[in-house]
Parts: structure tokens; C-alpha cells; sequence
């Protein structure tokens, strides 16, 4: 577990047995994953292994053929989605597509802006930002939302290793000051080992679950992902220093 991190008792949202078909072919079968308050939770798997549609039906988007999703009352939920898709002919800057969560005071936006690390970008459009720059600010919408649950789908897309790694220190930062549940969606298998609470590892089912020092070493974990499994080494991130 991160440093400082207390996982709270307080079940968020939870799927027990869920299955998922489309058409003859079994998406999900039998799984069973929960996200606490002050939990990070990350969701790994190989493309096509079912992580997208397990979001879905957590969030209620998609009906299970089998299985239960149960949320706290009251859930409040904020998503950050895989990437952005921008009209060019559309002139959207950053301070209109944060006031798409209904947030309109510009202090607020600001600071926001400020939280996530990408300060001084209200006036940029969107389309124009580098890769880290949308990243940071669809996080930044999402947690216009004050949530209870943050969902975040692939955030590390499309950033360099060194963006990475402050993109997921920024997330750790995040659910111990806002004390929210984290699910996190990634394939970055290296960087999410080291700064996860719980990793589940989905190939249509759960292949293996738990702490990633002992995920790390499951024998299905290293089956699924061979090579790269191999070379995954699990470290504790201490918060006794800066980063550039």
C-alpha cells in the first residue's frame, strides 16, 4: 500500500459474479471485483480481456447476463476517459470544456487547473494540447465532480515514461487529500505495480487478484503476461522528495 494510504471500510461499488455476453461469446465470466473509499484499485489485462466493458457494467452502462453491481447511496462518480475525440473545425478551449461539468466559477476552474498540474492553459484549445496536457485536464473535469469514485480509463496514454510516472504520483496525491475510491484501467504494467493498493488481473475472468508484490508473482499473472511479467519489479514510492 502507498505511504499514508488508510483503505476505508466503505464499499463503493462492487460486482459479484458478473458475466457479460455479446452474441455466442462470453465477454466476462464469474467476476467479482470491489473498489473501497481511499482505495486505489488497478484493473490490468491484454487487449480484449474484457477491463472495458467490467467499467461499463460497474458504472451501470452495461446490463450483466449474470451477477450483481451494488454502489454506495449517493455515489458520486467522476470518469476521466482513454482519450478525447475533437472536432478541428470546433473551437473548444479549456476553460469552456471544464465548464461542461457545470462548474462556471473560473476561480474554481483555475485552481483545479492548478491541482492536476497544468496551470495556465484556460485559453488553450483543447485539440492543441499535448498528450499530458488533455490527460491532466479530463482528470481535472472528472474531479469537478467531487467524487466519491474516480474512474480513470488508460490515463497514461500517449505520455512519456517520465510524464507517467508524475501522472500516477499525481494519482496516489489525489485519493489520500480527497479520501476517494480510485479505479484505475491501465496495461502499464510497471509503473501500476508500484503505485497500487489492489490489482486485478482480468482476462475474461479473474486470473489473479490481491497486493502487487503478491500478484507480481502469481503464476497466472506471469502466464498472461510473459516477458513482460518477468521483468515487473514491485517497489514502495516514499513521498520524501520532489519531482521536477
Amino acid at each position: 500500500m502507498a505511504d499514508g494510504a488508510l483503505v476505508s471500510s466503505e464499499t463503493l461499488v462492487s460486482g459479484d459474479n458478473i458475466g457479460v455476453r455479446y452474441g455466442q461469446r462470453m465477454v466476462l465470466d464469474d467476476v467479482d471485483i470491489a473498489v473501497h473509499r481511499n482505495e486505489l484499485v488497478t484493473l490490468i489485462g491484454p487487449n480484449g480481456s474484457g477491463k472495458t466493458t467490467l467499467v461499463r457494467t460497474l458504472l451501470g452502462l452495461e446490463k450483466p447476463l449474470t451477477g450483481t453491481v451494488t454502489s454506495a447511496s449517493s455515489l458520486r462518480i467522476g470518469y476521466s476517459p482513454q482519450s478525447l475525440t475533437i472536432d478541428p473545425t470546433l473551437p473548444l478551449n479549456v476553460h469552456r470544456f471544464l465548464k461542461m461539468s457545470g462548474v462556471r466559477d473560473t476561480n474554481k476552474l483555475r485552481e483545479m487547473l492548478e491541482k492536476v498540474g497544468a496551470p495556465g492553459i484556460s485559453n488553450h484549445e483543447i485539440r492543441m494540447l499535448s498528450g499530458g496536457e488533455q490527460k491532466r485536464v479530463m482528470l481535472a473535469r472528472a474531479l469537478l465532480r467531487d467524487p466519491d469514485l474516480l474512474v480513470l480509463d488508460e490515463p497514461t496514454a500517449n505520455i512519456d515514461v517520465h510524464g507517467q510516472a508524475g501522472f500516477y504520483d499525481l494519482i496516489r496525491t489525489i485519493r489520500d487529500e480527497w479520501g476517494c475510491g480510485i479505479l484505475l484501467v491501465s496495461h502499464d504494467l510497471h509503473l501500476v505495480m508500484s503505485a497500487t493498493d489492489q490489482v486485478v488481473c482480468l482476462n475474461g475472468h479473474v486470473c489473479c487478484s490481491g497486493k502487487p508484490d503478491t500478484v507480481s508473482q502469481d503464476p497466472a499473472f506471469l502466464e498472461l503476461f510473459g516477458e513482460a511479467a518477468s521483468s515487473v519489479a514491485v517497489y514502495s514510492h516514499r513521498h520524501d522528495h520532489h519531482h521536477a
